[in-house]
């Protein structure tokens, strides 16, 4: 009888071990939570609606604004945590160094489709016969020689730079004039109101789709990809992450946007409301988007993370 109760304590023991628990704590370290931003509203949108969420998760979310190459550098050496704003396929030839040395993991789904990234004009130009790349040369003197980027290190400024470089569409003569997302739309405002010609970067999602006449330019296949640089957008972070902090990796795989949900957001940034008070907004007029994003999430302490979450928006 002893002998049978012993053998019963053992296998008892060892189906303990077999069944994992429901929520083993994270780390510590893992209630801060790291993200970069690269100056992007569509980013500082997405890292708001991701910060906000886990605020009322218990964690300290904080962001780092740095340019594209020193966010994935940051991504390498554990400083970053996460970065929500990994285009595909602009940003590939900067990334993917740091993915084959398995230094930097892309999470396998995208957390937007949908986006677009390449050359736009104003309407107004481009019913006046700049529709192409293939027309940029065409209208220099009007341009003034001038092709407008974003932030310096950026992978659109790097993509018009190689055009330049290497005279593609006959654009050698053409100068590359490195900005802000803020300072490459005031100079389109500015050229809408002088009704004089530019040539900038554009994409989607922006507010910039509907609060400005505007249009994208036809044949970039080749330097921002076809259908108008349609994109996918991923999320990175550094390969020992989801196994060092697993609540906060299924949050971050989760999290699934929208072009609608992030122009929203946006609209509320580019009139200057914090990117968190902007996303709360949001969440608070479109709670039922949490039911996806919170699923098998709990919050720091191993609550509910959808009631946590709920709570905290009232």
């Amino acid at each position: 009888m002893k002998f049978t109760l012993r053998l019963l304590a053992i296998a008892s023991a060892f189906t303990a071990l077999a069944v994992p628990a429901a929520h083993a704590a994270e780390e510590a370290s893992c209630k801060t939570v790291r993200f970069a931003d690269v100056g992007w509203s569509d980013i500082a949108a997405t890292t708001g609606l991701a910060s906000v969420v886990l605020e009322g998760l218990g964690y300290k979310p904080t962001v780092t604004i740095a340019s594209v190459p020193i966010t994935f550098a940051g991504i390498k050496s554990k400083q970053i945590d996460a970065f929500l704003g990994y285009w595909n396929p602009s940003m590939t030839p900067i990334i993917e160094p740091f993915v084959k040395a398995g230094q930097i993991k892309v999470l396998d789904t995208p957390n937007l489709v949908g986006a677009k990234y390449t050359l736009a004009v104003p309407a107004e130009l481009f019913d006046k016969g700049l529709k192409t790349f293939n027309d940029i040369a065409k209208f220099q003197k009007e341009l003034g020689g001038k092709i407008y980027g974003i932030e310096p290190g950026n992978d659109g400024n790097a993509l018009i730079q190689g055009m330049i470089d290497k005279n593609t569409f006959g654009l050698k003569g053409f100068k590359m004039v490195e900005s802000s997302e803020a300072g490459m739309l005031a100079e389109v405002q500015r050229a809408g109101r002088n009704h004089t010609a530019i040539v900038f970067l554009g994409w989607e999602p922006h507010p910039m789709n509907v609060q400005m006449k505007m249009k994208y330019l036809e044949g970039g296949d080749d330097v921002f990809g076809p259908n108008l640089g349609e994109a996918k957008v991923f999320t990175a972070l550094p390969p020992s992450y989801e196994a060092r902090c697993p609540n906060v990796a299924t949050l971050l795989k989760n999290l699934q946007f929208t072009t609608a949900i992030e122009n929203t957001v946006m609209v509320g940034i580019l009139d200057k409301a914090k990117p968190n008070a902007a996303a709360k907004a949001y969440l608070k007029k479109n709670p039922g988007v949490l039911d996806g994003w919170l699923k098998g999430v709990k919050t720091f302490s191993g609550q509910d993370g959808l009631a946590a979450v709920t709570a905290s928006l009232k």
